[in-house]
């Protein structure tokens, strides 16, 4: 296996190649996770693993409950199907409590204050009575509460993370920006079992949709997404491949072992064009890894930096540059920028390639889009 043959094989169990998925929400099973602080650009992260899904389309399935967007796993927001939000938060939970402990001391938030807490919270919810974290913060502070900063911040997320709250049906403001709404944990998430009875078949669950979704990736990849164990995730590869022997391959990358899910089928013909891809820089093609995130060449930005833009460019699956958009008055404006490309750098095709994804920008936001 060589740097072209991970290429390939994420960007198609990634399902930034075909085939694609059918739904947002399929696109969501298969990744299990998706990061999703910046909400506006998770939708598409979402949108462009399927065969034409727009913004609409993920909104609406955010707000049915199909797509819930929590604090889980390392911890920080991800959107995560209903389906596996109930088993995947069991299995972070005791991590994700223990990781904010330094937190809770600071804020006050001992036993009895989470526990009084998530009495507030869950009674403001309950019956479908879905509230943004303003509205919860007026109800905390009505129960004698500060309920502000900090320990508004902890108190919902300890919520969340103990099957308190959930995500609710996003409502706009008078701007028009989507803004997050809480709902009661129990009404939006199926009670009848529908994933791993225990936790050792949950880490195996884990690790086998992670490795066919991800790989080529190694087990410490693997940890650092999911925030467990490097220990853990051999075991839960241990438990899947005694499962299902046939599951997953390995093989040797750079004198480490890296696992993915077996691929018989032939490649398509290469057209000899490129393909340009604009992702967010928070997408799983970016953030599933860490020991071998350097596939995608270069460095991705993390964090917007002064007037430049914070997402990523990928030709043919590699980085060449960033990009971010600006909406205004109905229509959309993408800044994209892009360096010399080693080797190559008149080649023509990339031109007509950033043409045909930002097209396919516009059709996903259902807008006019120019290049800037």
């Amino acid at each position: 296996m060589d740097a072209d043959d991970v290429v390939r094989l994420r960007l198609r169990r990634q399902q930034l190649r075909a085939p694609r998925a059918a739904t947002p929400e399929d696109a969501l099973k298969n990744l299990l996770a998706v990061q999703s602080q910046e909400f506006p650009y998770a939708r598409w992260s979402l949108a462009q693993r399927t065969a034409g899904a727009s913004a609409a389309d993920v909104e609406q399935a955010v707000a049915d409950g199909r797509i819930l967007r929590t604090h889980i796993l390392r911890p920080t927001w991800h959107f995560v199907h209903r389906d596996d939000l109930r088993w995947l938060m069991a299995l972070s939970a005791p991590r994700l409590h223990q990781g904010n402990q330094g937190m809770y001391r600071q804020t006050g938030i001992d036993a009895a204050a989470a526990s009084r807490s998530a009495g507030v919270l869950a009674g403001a919810v309950a019956g479908g009575a879905h509230k943004t974290r303003e509205e919860l913060s007026a109800e905390l502070q009505r129960s004698g509460f500060t309920g502000k900063g900090l320990e508004l911040a902890y108190l919902i997320m300890h919520a969340e993370i103990s099957g308190v709250l959930t995500s609710g049906t996003p409502v706009r403001s008078k701007g028009g920006a989507l803004r997050q709404t809480y709902a009661l944990f129990d009404e939006r998430v199926p009670a009848a079992p529908t994933g791993p009875a225990d936790r050792p078949a949950a880490l195996a669950e884990l690790v086998r949709r992670y490795f066919q979704s991800r790989g080529p990736a190694t087990a410490k990849d693997c940890a650092d997404w999911s925030g467990l164990t490097v220990t853990d995730v051999r075991l839960g590869l241990a438990l899947a491949l005694e499962i299902d022997p046939d599951a997953l391959e390995t093989a040797a990358l750079d004198g480490v072992e890296v696992h993915f899910k077996p691929d018989s089928r032939r490649e398509p013909a290469a057209d000899g064009q490129p393909r340009i891809d604009l992702i967010q820089c928070y997408d799983e093609y970016v953030m599933g890894y860490s020991r071998t995130r350097h596939f995608l060449g270069g460095t991705a930005p993390a964090l917007p930096e002064r007037d430049s833009p914070m997402h990523v460019v990928l030709r043919d699956g590699r980085m060449i540059g960033s990009w971010r958009h600006v909406l205004a008055g109905g229509s959309c404006e993408l800044d994209i920028r892009t360096g010399p490309e080693p080797g190559d750098a008149a080649t023509p095709g990339t031109d007509r390639a950033v043409d045909k994804a930002v097209e396919a920008y516009g059709k996903f936001l259902e807008m006019p889009v120019v290049r800037k």
